[in-house]
């Protein structure tokens, strides 16, 4: 019946069962952006056999996308505030589907550059409504479960495309066919966010939403204010993100053709990265919480990161392991390079469980969006110029199958930046030791629900 009895009130919160389904139907359009940029990695050898790109044009396209990212963060958050989650999720997600449309429809260089341009505009600013919606409908103690949930479907996209020549093995007999697989899975961003606007729209007449958290702002003009620390903090997350996002999108085709492993082999070694981030992220957050030693918890990755690029050039790739998994069957993973993965991933699940909320120890609560905006800007930058540096150096050392060697000058540009990440955290570590430190080493005892 249509006719509600008056005096039946409406409970004033979303009833748990709810709340959930907005969590999974939200991380939906993360899943499908997560697979979608990483799609391309899978196919940077077809790329390169079929349609004659350079490795500088291979680190091009996930260069352009950081680039869209850098400008999209000056008006994004705007978007997000001024037409809230519900609209901006499903505008955001819809040019993500666009974005994959785009990429898959040339083999020229200048259209595919254009699709991954499209995709940083709408994807960052996609994760940014995503984790505003997320705020307004989990509090206190939830709300770090729920954006756990979250990444975790988010990193499942990542997965998925470097799984997909496994699964999807029929598509890889070109380059096009992944590229239209990817915007058929794009289409998960949409639906996403239809489901979601239905949901909200619902609850808008049911319950008593909570109000959406501000989006994060850029203030350029009191940036000499932050403290050295800060500027450590971030100086540590554009080294590790300019490290690990790059080599990601080369992996695949490096272990193709520096190590002889089939595509399927390459993508399942690339995909353990975000299986062990998945894993290590929450049990470092858990850790850091009751012991503290922050800065020495970001030393210790950044020591992790350094060996890693070496070792999986000039290592023996190993024995092989043999690995009974889904789509895969038998698979023969070399010892070193999975060792070298796994590893990886547990380095860069550091940068969610610790360095983010590091932040909010070191700035002011009030100036929390401008810092992490610009924290967000700085990386971005470092991830537009990493990818086709390693290119242009690939190029340059004659780089592929015929010349294996040739990757080594990467993998050394891969290690400066691990030993640049080792000094900072070590200034950092030194410089909260003293008098000026923001407590970063201290223990959590109380919780924010």
């Amino acid at each position: 019946m249509n006719v509600q009895d008056n005096n039946t009130t409406a409970p004033s919160q979303p009833t748990p069962l709810y709340r959930w389904m907005v969590l999974v139907f939200i991380s939906l359009t993360m899943f499908g952006n997560y697979y979608v940029y990483d799609s391309a990695a899978p196919i940077f050898d077809l790329l390169k056999d079929q349609l004659s790109f350079s490795d500088q044009d291979l680190g091009l396209l996930y260069s352009v996308y950081s680039v869209a990212a850098i400008l999209v963060l000056l008006f994004g958050g705007y978007i997000i505030d001024r037409f809230g989650t519900k609209i901006s999720i499903l505008a955001f997600g819809a040019i993500c589907l666009v974005a994959a449309f785009v990429t898959a429809l040339s083999p020229e260089l200048t259209i595919m550059l254009i699709g991954r341009f499209i995709l940083g505009l709408g994807a960052e600013p996609l994760i940014v409504a995503v984790t505003t919606a997320l705020a307004k409908w989990f509090k206190g103690k939830e709300l770090s479960f729920a954006f756990g949930i979250n990444l975790m479907i988010a990193r499942l996209g990542s997965v998925s495309a470097d799984w997909s020549p496994a699964w999807a093995r029929s598509f890889y007999t070109n380059w096009q066919d992944p590229l239209w697989l990817a915007t058929a899975i794009a289409g998960t961003c949409v639906a996403g966010g239809m489901l979601y606007w239905v949901l909200e729209q619902r609850a808008e007449k049911r319950y008593s939403l909570g109000r959406e958290s501000e989006t994060e702002k850029l203030d350029l003009k009191n940036l000499y204010r932050f403290s050295k620390s800060y500027w450590y903090v971030v100086a540590l997350c554009v080294v590790f993100y300019s490290t690990v996002f790059p080599f990601r999108a080369f992996a695949i085709k490096y272990f193709i053709e520096a190590h002889g492993t089939s595509r399927e082999v390459g993508g399942l070694l690339n995909s353990f990265l975000p299986f062990a981030a998945m894993i290590a992220t929450p049990l470092f957050g858990y850790m850091v919480d009751r012991i503290g030693k922050r800065s020495l918890f970001m030393m210790f990755g950044s020591i992790l990161l350094l060996p890693l690029f070496l070792m999986a050039t000039y290592l023996p790739p190993g024995a092989p392991v043999a690995l009974s998994l889904p789509f895969f069957g038998e698979a023969a993973v070399p010892l070193t390079l999975l060792a070298v993965m796994l590893t990886l991933g547990i380095a860069f699940s550091l940068i969610p469980a610790i360095m983010w909320p590091s932040v909010a120890y070191i700035v002011e609560e009030n100036r929390l969006g401008s810092a992490y905006s610009l924290m967000t800007l700085c990386q971005q930058v470092g991830m537009a110029a990493i990818p086709w540096l390693i290119g242009v150096t690939n190029d340059a050392f004659d780089a592929g199958p015929a010349n294996p060697d040739g990757y080594a000058a990467g993998m050394w540009i891969f290690t400066g930046l691990a030993s640049l990440g080792l000094l900072f955290s070590f200034l950092l570590w030194r410089t909260e030791r003293g008098p000026t430190s923001h407590g970063l080493e201290t223990i959590t005892t109380t919780s924010s629900g």
